[in-house]
């Protein structure tokens, strides 16, 4: 007897919910409604822009029958949100899902209105639509203008997309309104997105996909060509291009500035990289562009060991190999303009770039800092710290300030030490810091410098030297009100200071040759109003 109540209460739970779910629900505050005949088969519903694949039949509310999709056998395709069609089709198709169908009741205001659209819609009529989603292609406007309108063809693998660096291997097609072609390439070409190719287009697009991914891209005049490289073509005309993303190699650029950029040729292993004072094992070679081999170091039997940041290979390779992942293997190419400034590598100033092939065979972190007792964090930092001092006398700025993090890294915790321990530590942390804040000065990294000397001002806030510093970093920075306010600061704390008095000449140079620039700039806007 309770388990028939109980099973009679279930259906009774279950038609309930059945009802629920296919009641009438409105859409929006203008009285559009909607009645679900069949649920969907996934949780995605279209976005504006996309092109929706519909089949529909419909009415007038207590009138003619208008026209049905099912009579012709042909689904009706149309652009959601491009005014395409009636607003209450816009806002209705937009809420349903892939294999949907559904009853909308769409009020006049968002169908013909007082208008009507004779002879079957009289004027303020309601109209009844049952519409079945059968599917959409995605179109995204990759500009914000509709100056790049993407709809994807095939959809890639994966979630991953390329990066402004990576080089990508793609196989396009472009056309002319005409329908003629004007360049494609079946077999594919590659390109660093960076850099660009053809037009501003490709690279805009291919960010946006993965890999296999297939699109067709709708491309204005203003995204097309560029001059210099279309010739005779009609750069004022709008483009079609087919592009699929074959694959891409992921490129990092090392410094930051495209000097030294490495491309992975072989995925390595986990997610950890050599640090400051690992061990690592490498196998690599360096050649010119030409393909001479100017150094060639460790085998598959015996890898070259060496310690990371102990100046034992040239920096651009250092820096590259500390980007890396056990067993990755990669090619880094660096720009003539870095090896002029930093490596030692047999070049003269005609070679234009360097090649490092290189193979992170193994390595192994030094002792972590939460591993030592106080007195070996404190060792470590005094070494670190001279190693650094070293590095910048001899103008090696960026190794020095590596050496000064580090430094600053093994004793800025300092709870459990002794006071007198805490002492030395604290002292020996502000005079880290700050020296790492005088190689970002000559490394023209000034927003660091200054973030540099607000920590050290944060613990210690008379520290002159920390105001000097970030006040230099200001003024490089046209921050001239934060720098005037460091340097009143400072010589507040010590009035003969000179090092501030000459900053302080400097300022008021700056905050002049502002003035008159603000004064003509001034001066060109009334000319312009007369």
């Amino acid at each position: 007897m309770a388990l028939s109540s109980l099973n009679s209460s279930l259906e009774t739970e279950i038609v309930k919910n059945e009802e629920s779910e296919f009641s009438e629900i409105e859409i929006g505050k203008q009285g559009l409604t909607k009645k679900i005949l069949k649920r969907g088969i996934s949780w995605q519903t279209p976005f504006p822009g996309d092109e929706v694949e519909v089949h529909f039949s419909g009415h007038v509310e207590n009138g003619a029958s208008l026209e049905s999709s099912h009579d012709k056998e042909t689904p009706f395709r149309f652009k959601l949100g491009q005014c395409e069609v009636i607003k209450g089709w816009d806002e209705g198709v937009a809420s349903m899902k892939k294999g949907e169908t559904a009853i909308f009741k769409i009020p006049s205001e968002l169908a013909y209105g007082e208008v009507g659209s004779p002879p079957l819609v009289p004027p303020n009529s309601n109209l009844i639509f049952e519409i079945e989603m059968l599917s959409w292609t995605a179109i995204r406007d990759l500009t914000g203008d509709g100056g790049i309108m993407k709809k994807i063809i095939k959809e890639g693998d994966g979630w991953a997309t390329p990066r402004e660096a990576d080089e990508v291997l793609v196989k396009y097609e472009a056309r002319l309104e005409s329908g003629m072609v004007v360049s494609g390439s079946e077999e594919g070409v590659e390109f660093n997105i960076g850099d660009g190719y053809l037009c501003p287009a490709m690279s805009k697009a291919v960010k946006t996909m993965r890999k296999g991914e297939k699109a067709e891209l709708a491309v204005k005049f203003s995204y097309g060509f560029r001059p210099e490289i279309d010739g005779c073509l009609h750069v004022d005309s709008n483009l079609t291009i087919d592009l699929e993303l074959v694959s891409w190699k992921n490129v990092t650029d090392v410094t930051g500035d495209k000097k030294v950029l490495k491309k992975i040729k072989k995925v390595g292993e986990g997610f950890d990289r050599p640090n400051e004072g690992s061990e690592v094992k490498v196998i690599y070679l360096s050649r010119l562009e030409d393909g001479t081999i100017i150094q060639r170091k460790g085998s598959d039997e015996q890898p070259f060991e060496f310690t990371i940041q102990e100046e034992q290979v040239d920096e651009a390779l250092e820096r590259a190999i500390m980007t890396m992942k056990k067993g990755e293997q990669a090619l880094v190419t660096v720009n003539g303009d870095y090896l002029c400034y930093h490596d030692n590598m047999r070049v003269n100033s005609n070679d234009k770039v360097l090649y490092h092939e290189i193979e992170l065979v193994d390595f192994i972190k030094e002792k972590p800092f939460w591993k030592m007792d106080t007195e070996e964090k404190i060792e470590a930092s005094e070494r670190k710290k001279h190693d650094g001092n070293l590095l910048f006398k001899a103008g090696k700025f960026w190794r020095a300030s590596k050496k000064y993090e580090k430094a600053a890294k093994f004793i800025e915790f300092n709870h459990s030490f002794s006071d007198e321990a805490k002492h030395q530590a604290t002292a020996l942390w502000l005079s880290c810091t700050l020296n790492n804040a005088a190689c970002k000065l000559k490394l023209g990294e000034y927003a660091e410098a200054s973030r540099l000397c607000t920590k050290v001002l944060e613990r210690e806030p008379l520290n002159v030297k920390a105001l000097y510093r970030r006040c230099q970093a200001y003024l490089k920075t046209s921050e001239l009100e934060k720098a005037e306010d460091d340097i009143k600061r400072a010589l507040t704390i010590d009035p003969n200071n000179r090092d501030m008095k000459l900053e302080y000449k400097e300022l008021k140079v700056k905050q002049r040759e502002y003035s008159r620039s603000q004064a003509e700039i001034f001066s060109t806007m009334l000319s312009k109003m007369g």
